[in-house]
């Protein structure tokens, strides 16, 4: 019936429900005005990571279509940023500059009623949320294909501050250069160091004579190829719109399962369980034989899946490590405390940097626009 109806007919149900739609979501926000009275009452935080993935993934299960997963996700994503925004607009600090892949991330995670402050550096992400000056800060964790983000580990193990939730994006690469500029005329190619590693076999390739140069971030190189004439840069199509490139090719990325891991920062303890949830720690011990096999097993005898493990170099202490684990579950479930307590006896030092809701899969059928760090 509705194919058969003229476009003025289907025009008027669509404003009649676009009505209810804002009824319904003026009254959604009087709910939203009601539960901040109460957390302010009892000095709740705004942000509630475990409840929002409870929104999303029950309305995502309940969808029927022809709207696919990730679009319901994406326009609740919305109202629920701008539900929060009344009780508190939040202050968002991660690396930049604007159109990096972190401010995409972020973009993702808490929509556009945020206040997005780019900082130079990760370190000063932490020093943003340490001081107050923002209430949570988001900075990359590791890459799946160049492996953990050694800066940002460093800076977990001295903070105060705590992983409360995660955001995992893929990876897509994209050749940027100004108007007018074909692969041709290009003599040159600059990247985030990491950026220019993942899309090295698509250099070598297709642009194997060219020179590639190291910026701080993938926006930065958009921002220089802007003005430089033959002039390349690796970056998203969010970084092309920003600073007014052409799209020269797209996916050049080597590996097209490649995805990014993003960890919020907060200085505010952890979120409540989701039942779908990672904690995070480290650990360091004495340097005895058959140690870290003594270490992992209270995981085991606990039953509790261990998702990755990491050492880094202690500092000051050459040939000591320290360990930093993701294992599945919550630090307030009672099997992840036991756990916890018998690493704790035997390491020198556990630190637990943070339980949060685990972050669902990304979707593959659209590629969020993601400009590199």
């Amino acid at each position: 019936m509705l194919r058969k109806a003229s476009i003025p007919a289907l025009r008027q149900q669509i404003d009649r429900i676009d009505d209810q739609l804002l009824r319904l979501l003026s009254r959604r926000a009087e709910l939203a005005l009601a539960i901040a009275e109460q957390k302010a009452r009892s000095n709740s935080g705004v942000y509630a990571p475990a409840r929002e993935k409870g929104v999303l993934a029950r309305l995502a299960r309940a969808s029927a279509g022809p709207l696919p997963e990730s679009l319901v996700r994406a326009i609740f994503r919305e109202i629920i940023s701008a539900s929060r925004s009344l009780e508190q607009r939040l202050r968002i600090a991660y690396f930049g500059p604007e159109a990096t892949f972190t401010h995409v991330a972020a973009r993702q995670q808490f929509g556009a009623a945020a206040d997005y402050r780019p900082v130079a550096s990760i370190g000063e992400v932490f020093h943003e949320v340490e001081n107050g000056r923002a209430d949570l800060g988001v900075v990359p964790i590791e890459n799946s294909t160049e492996g953990m983000v050694a800066h940002t580990l460093d800076l977990l193990a001295d903070s105060p501050l705590s992983i409360c939730a995660e955001i995992s994006l893929p990876v897509q690469h994209n050749l940027l250069a100004r108007r007018g500029t074909t692969i041709r005329k290009v003599k040159r190619v600059i990247a985030h160091p990491q950026a220019l590693a993942q899309c090295r076999r698509w250099l070598a390739e297709h642009l194997p004579a060219v020179a590639t140069g190291a910026e701080a971030s993938n926006a930065r190189a958009a921002e220089r190829a802007r003005g430089q004439a033959g002039v390349a840069a690796i970056a998203a199509e969010a970084a092309a719109e920003t600073y007014g490139l052409a799209v020269l090719a797209e996916s050049i990325q080597d590996e097209p399962g490649n995805l990014t891991r993003f960890a919020v920062l907060s200085g505010h303890d952890a979120p409540q369980p989701s039942g779908d949830d990672k904690t995070s720690i480290l650990f360091s011990v004495r340097d005895e034989v058959g140690i870290l096999s003594r270490m992992l097993k209270p995981f085991a005898a606990h039953r509790i899946d261990l998702i990755k493990i990491e050492s880094r170099p202690l500092r000051g202490r050459p040939w000591e490590y320290v360990f930093f684990l993701d294992l599945k579950g919550h630090r307030r479930e009672r099997r992840v405390q036991q756990a916890l307590a018998d690493v704790g006896r035997a390491a020198l030092r556990l630190k637990v940097l943070g339980s949060y809701p685990a972050a669902p899969a990304p979707d593959r059928g659209r590629v969020p626009e993601s400009p590199g760090r």
